[in-house]
């Protein structure tokens, strides 16, 4: 009789690795954490077979002497060639490895990508829908996705490395940093009940539900692979779409109102608004894992919302404002100007 199957996730207490966690742990996984203990990821783990554990991930032979001898490893935050090297000297010493990348390594039809992006001119034409042949960036830029292509790269070389990669797009679930929903979620609480969008809200985005990449973890872990895969939401959903899921997740109407072409002066843009859509296919890990989404956008989303309420109403009880409460985005925001909605009233009186 087999034993109890394990698991070790690098980077646990973030939004992909919480749910992955999750996931393993209900299946009967034993799940073993690592992380860098800057924060405490999903507290409500501690009632399920998870442990955790510090590491340094710049620790190699710690990190090696981890995750030698179990049935998965999860890598959620390699990042660039020299992780690609740590996770190299797992081969042989691990059943199955999957690592997270990113769907911005895909190059449009130009070669532009999504980092070099400066506006709506530039932005890439990709072809449609993307698909995990489709080519990528292959430069030397010491950023994002170039990085995270030559990581994807370093590690497919490695013979013996049953290494399954997965490229999300938008990712949302709870303890999201980047929280995109918040841009709909602040407006809903703050009594906005009309949502302007340019481009008619028509905008598409591929979204990642956490609960998503974590069903094609776990079968990714079940059948080890030498394998690319895009891991995104098949809903393709539109930006109007996102802001009437997020309003109904707080049981709330919204009024969409659009307009043709792109932000004015930053008014009409969000955090999906992209001038042409970047849609990646599911269909490959359809036909390799038989992979079928287990939750759709609309059912997806109320979690990432809840939790979001939920923090920023803990951040209140505080003494403090929703700034302090995700540091990180509170600085986008204000770069792009989320909520000046002193602008968006007065594009609407002026139409």
């Amino acid at each position: 009789m087999r034993g109890v199957r394990t698991a070790m996730v690098i980077g646990g207490t973030g939004q992909i690795g919480s749910a992955a966690a999750r996931r393993l742990a209900a299946d009967g996984w034993s799940v073993l954490v690592a992380h860098r203990g800057r924060h405490p990821g999903d507290t409500a783990l501690n009632d399920l077979d998870v442990t955790t554990v510090r590491l340094d991930r710049d620790d190699t032979d710690a990190l090696l002497a981890l995750a030698r001898g179990h049935d998965l490893v999860l890598d959620t935050v390699a990042y660039e060639p020299k992780h690609a090297d740590q996770l190299a000297a797992l081969a042989g010493d691990v059943g199955s490895l999957v690592v997270i990348s990113t769907g911005s390594v895909y190059v449009g039809r130009e070669g532009g990508y999504l980092d070099i992006v400066t506006g709506p001119d530039d932005f890439p034409d990709y072809p449609l829908p993307l698909r995990e042949t489709d080519p990528t960036v292959d430069n030397d830029e010491r950023t994002y996705s170039p990085l995270k292509a030559a990581m994807e790269r370093r590690l497919l070389a490695v013979e013996g490395l049953p290494v399954s990669i997965l490229r999300p797009g938008a990712i949302h679930g709870p303890l999201s940093p980047a929280l995109r929903e918040w841009y709909f979620i602040k407006r809903a609480l703050d009594g906005r009940r009309t949502v302007l969008l340019s481009d008619d809200g028509a905008n598409r985005f591929s979204t990642s539900s956490t609960v998503n990449i974590a069903e094609l973890i776990a079968l990714c872990a079940a059948h080890p692979g030498h394998r690319v895969l895009n891991a995104v939401d098949e809903d393709a959903v539109s930006v109007a779409e996102i802001a009437r899921a997020v309003y109904a997740a707080l049981d709330q109407d919204v009024e969409v109102v659009g307009f043709p072409g792109p932000p004015v002066d930053g008014v009409g843009g969000t955090p999906w608004s992209v001038a042409n859509p970047l849609l990646l296919s599911m269909a490959a890990a359809t036909v390799q894992l038989g992979y079928r989404q287990p939750v759709p956008y609309r059912e997806a989303v109320v979690d990432a919302v809840d939790w979001a309420v939920r923090e920023a109403r803990s951040a209140e009880r505080r003494g403090e404002g929703w700034e302090e409460a995700f540091p990180t985005l509170a600085q986008r925001a204000r770069d792009d100007r989320w909520f000046d909605y002193a602008a968006e009233d007065g594009f609407i009186a002026g139409r």
